[in-house]
């Protein structure tokens, strides 16, 4: 479970930090179905793919030690959810979007709630081995009697 976890967080990242280092580069031009836009679109788009950036990089740094990183990660998978429900406002004002991002949708939707889960299940699969550990763990001697 803590091995999937990591895999996926650590996989998640990458892809994420790869996405917005293209469009750091390329602007707007990187988005499938996108038309020419403005100096200030293209700003914005650049902009906001540095916190695309430091997204992916929190999510390969909750790799190591995601066992006491629930914090952390529950609410790196709110924000990816909450994209994925701001799509949906998009969609909802001003109509469908290319495919690739109706299917990016999807896995906004989708892929934090499997996170979220794994997160749960590794941080109380934690706690039991620590709980089991203090019980099996030999008494301290008695000090010696004067």
């Amino acid at each position: 479970m803590k091995r999937n976890l990591q895999l996926i967080l650590g996989l998640f990242g990458a892809i994420c930090m790869g996405i917005a280092l293209v469009h750091i580069v390329f602007g707007p031009a990187a988005i499938p179905g996108a038309s020419a836009v403005n100096a200030t679109m293209d700003s914005e788009d650049r902009f906001y793919a540095t916190m695309f950036l430091a997204f992916g990089a929190a999510l390969v740094w909750c790799v190591r030690g995601v066992e006491r990183k629930g914090t952390f990660v529950y609410l790196l998978s709110l924000t990816f959810f909450l994209g994925g429900l701001a799509r949906i406002l998009s969609i909802l004002a001003v109509g469908l979007p290319d495919l690739l991002f109706i299917l990016l949708t999807g896995v906004e939707l989708v892929l934090p709630l499997v996170i979220v889960y794994l997160q749960f299940r590794v941080v109380r699969a934690a706690a039991t081995a620590t709980a089991a550990a203090s019980v099996s763990a030999p008494a301290a001697p008695p000090p010696p009697a004067p």
